[in-house]
């Protein structure tokens, strides 16, 4: 398989065969990662993934491939998004309130149910059945929760910030762009995530065993992909161009931090290019 040699590895017979198992009509690139990542994690025991990605990387779609890749083996693999956990709404209203406004839009650290997302985790991890909240992003708010029964063998959470770490020494907290400079002119929305950074997302990032990183060509690319990504929701619910842009300066400076610091720590490096193929692949175990 091409994306095993990109990664200097030798893909075994049941990963080829799984990926020959795999949807046809997924991106191929795709289809090659998620059967060499199960092949390796069933090798290795691992039960817990870290997916992460800028908008529109494809962590949903090699989710849905690694839980058919995980069924190949007969394993149960069941994938949680860290978006199902973001605050309600009337939580991000007070904390807009309580903290900074910019903390009413929901993604950046803070604005999601950590400790939730953490006890959900180790119940699965513990074979215990699990209450999963569900998030509708149409209307920014939860809508109730779906129930996941155990055991489960390997949990994959997927989330464009999973992994993220907090500000490394040297790193300026000057403003920028037009979302920082004009709506947080002291600093107190950027401190407060990564205050947040520090704090249950560094203890989630260690209950990890693994983190794949889907590196994003650039910002450029996140806001073009997450806008290819409105036009799969009901027009009444899309956002345009602009609002986009803005959108995606909420999570700009931490997807940044995330391009430099990542590969270094990660576990998979999966460079993608402009046209969302897979470019490059390092894989720190194998």
């Amino acid at each position: 398989m091409r994306i095993a040699e990109l990664a200097g590895v030798r893909s075994s017979p049941t990963a080829r065969d799984c990926y020959a198992s795999l949807d046809v009509n997924a991106p191929d690139d795709y289809r090659q990662l998620a059967a060499l990542l199960v092949d390796d994690w069933r090798s290795r025991g691992i039960r817990t993934v870290g997916v992460a990605g800028g908008q529109g990387a494809g962590k949903s779609t090699l989710g849905r491939l690694l839980t058919s890749a995980g069924a190949f083996h007969g394993q149960r693999l069941e994938v949680l998004s860290i978006d199902d956990f973001y605050l309600t709404k009337a939580e991000r209203k007070r904390l807009a309130a309580d903290v900074h406004p910019l903390f009413r839009t929901r993604g950046p650290p803070g604005t999601h149910a950590v400790r939730l997302l953490l006890g959900t985790l180790e119940a699965m991890v513990r074979g215990d059945d699990a209450a999963v909240p569900r998030f509708d992003k149409g209307i920014d708010d939860r809508v109730g929760e779906a129930a996941v029964a155990g055991p489960v063998d390997i949990v994959v959470l997927e989330g464009w910030c999973v992994g993220a770490p907090p500000r490394p020494a040297g790193e300026s907290l000057a403003p920028i762009n037009p979302l920082e400079r004009q709506a947080d002119v002291d600093g107190i929305w950027r401190n407060a995530i990564d205050d947040a950074l520090c704090g249950a997302y560094a203890e989630l990032n260690a209950a990890l065993d693994v983190i794949v990183f889907l590196k994003v060509p650039g910002l450029d690319a996140v806001r073009r992909w997450r806008l290819q990504q409105e036009g799969e929701r009901p027009q009444a619910q899309r956002m345009t161009a602009a609002e986009v842009a803005r959108f995606v300066a909420h999570y700009e400076r931490i997807t940044r931090r995330m391009l430099v610091e990542l590969p270094n720590t990660a576990d998979v490096t999966v460079e993608l290019a402009e046209d969302h193929r897979i470019a490059a692949l390092h894989m720190a175990r194998s």
